[in-house]
């Protein structure tokens, strides 16, 4: 006998978990930057590569996008949790978010916009599209330049992405990734011949 448990219906909301946590850094025309927790944000494509960005428009660093039209995702891990939070709780406008969770700018070299040094990988993104769809705003971008950390390169010149425990959001909750299980086609791959 199969014994299946009920599912309970949900009002219709955003429920597509786990999403990666990742530090955005902004900057306006006048050089004051600021720093956002985003978890709607997404590959579009990968040629060219795209990203996107959904932000509220009341958000501090949301004029700062617009007025550049750059940003750059800063992926962040386990050991950048508290500073992820602390990004999206608190507002640019009240404290400098860069001096208040110790993190460090280093310039990016197609945007005009800091990265983040701790962050494992960096992208310099370059607006192509916003579209205002309700309570967000979604910033369509074109990845301009990729900077990882070379402490994740092994001697072949592999990222290995997993080691820098990224962070993940689900539900209300931050989430470092856990062990690896399989990788793209292992499914399909055929069993070595003993």
């Amino acid at each position: 006998m199969v014994f299946f448990m009920g599912k309970q219906n949900f009002k219709p909301g955003n429920m597509l978990y786990p999403l990666p946590a990742v530090l955005v850094s902004a900057a306006d025309k006048k050089g004051n930057s600021n720093l956002l927790t985003i978890a709607w944000a997404g590959t579009i494509c990968s040629d060219p590569p795209m990203v996107s960005i959904s932000v509220r428009p009341e958000r501090y660093s949301y004029h700062m996008i617009e007025e550049t039209g750059e940003f750059v995702v800063n992926l962040t891990t386990e050991g950048l949790a508290f500073a992820t939070d602390y990004c999206g709780v608190k507002s640019g406008k009240d404290v400098d978010k860069w001096k208040e969770c110790g993190l460090h700018k280093i310039p990016g070299e197609k945007v005009g916009v800091p990265m983040v040094e701790e962050s494992p990988v960096n992208l310099e993104c370059q607006v192509v599209e916003k579209k205002e769809l309700g309570s967000h705003h979604m910033f369509l971008a074109k990845v301009a330049a990729v900077h990882v950390d070379e402490r994740y390169m092994d001697e072949t010149g592999r990222f290995h992405l997993n080691d820098a425990k990224p962070l993940v959001y689900s539900h209300g909750r931050y989430l470092s990734t856990g062990k690896e299980i399989g990788f793209f086609g292992y499914s399909v791959q055929r069993k070595k011949q003993r």
